[in-house]
């Protein structure tokens, strides 16, 4: 199993399989909508990785820019994008805390399970790290602009129950006011066999095992959206 640093960096095809089988209800467009209405918007997606949300956001949308710190997983999102005919995107790449765009140039700044990274990745400095990433997203956004964040609150589980190496993450979010609620992304794969064999790819050998015992073509997974009103 490689690391989640590898994976981002080598291994965006496979990346790109596990995740077009996740939210095979759609609950994350409709989670979208009931915050911010999409028509029109100038929309910002930060550690977009392969695309996933950029590519539910775009048909929906005014304009999307999609950044990730990631050459190699960006390019899988602009053949992706491409795929869908549309026109009103770009990918640039780009760290959160640097954006090269302009102040006040976005309606809704998305980060899909990426903006946890700085903290995660942080060490010690971790809280500094996602300040800069948030005040970034202030400079982002426009007066009355939203930012939504999707984070795991669980994979292999039915209702939440937030990984604790989080835990500090999400503290901090509602220290910042973020108002937070919570959706089923659930993955559902072709076969037992691919189930088990992307699960052990990305989530590691402990829940592939639960697949293969489970049976689970299904795999349930929680997500927290956690947002905020400039």
């Amino acid at each position: 199993m490689p690391t989640e640093q590898e994976i981002y960096q080598q291994h965006a095809e496979q990346y790109e399989r596990l995740i077009q089988r996740e939210d095979y209800h759609n609950h994350i467009l409709r989670a979208f909508e009931q915050i911010r209405p999409l028509k029109g918007l100038d929309v910002i997606d930060l550690g977009a990785g392969t695309g996933r949300v950029t590519r539910i956001l775009a048909p929906h949308v005014g304009t999307i820019r999609a950044y990730d710190s990631s050459a190699h997983m960006l390019s899988k999102a602009q053949s992706s994008l491409h795929a869908l005919g549309l026109s009103n995107w770009q990918t640039t790449v780009a760290d959160h805390r640097h954006i090269p765009a302009e102040d006040a140039s976005a309606d809704l700044v998305t980060a899909g399970w990426s903006f946890c990274y700085l903290a995660v990745w942080g060490g010690e400095q971790w809280r500094e790290e996602l300040e800069a990433g948030y005040q970034e997203i202030m400079r982002l956004l426009r007066p009355g602009g939203h930012v939504i964040l999707l984070e795991t609150m669980g994979t292999g589980q039915e209702s939440p129950n937030p990984p604790e190496h989080l835990a500090g993450y999400f503290a901090w979010l509602s220290g910042r006011g973020f108002q937070s609620s919570w959706i089923r992304t659930d993955y559902r794969f072709k076969s037992l066999e691919e189930a088990a064999e992307l699960t052990k790819f990305f989530f590691g050998k402990k829940l592939g095992r639960q697949v293969e015992n489970n049976k689970w073509i299904i795999l349930p997974e929680c997500t927290g959206v956690w947002s905020l009103k400039k």
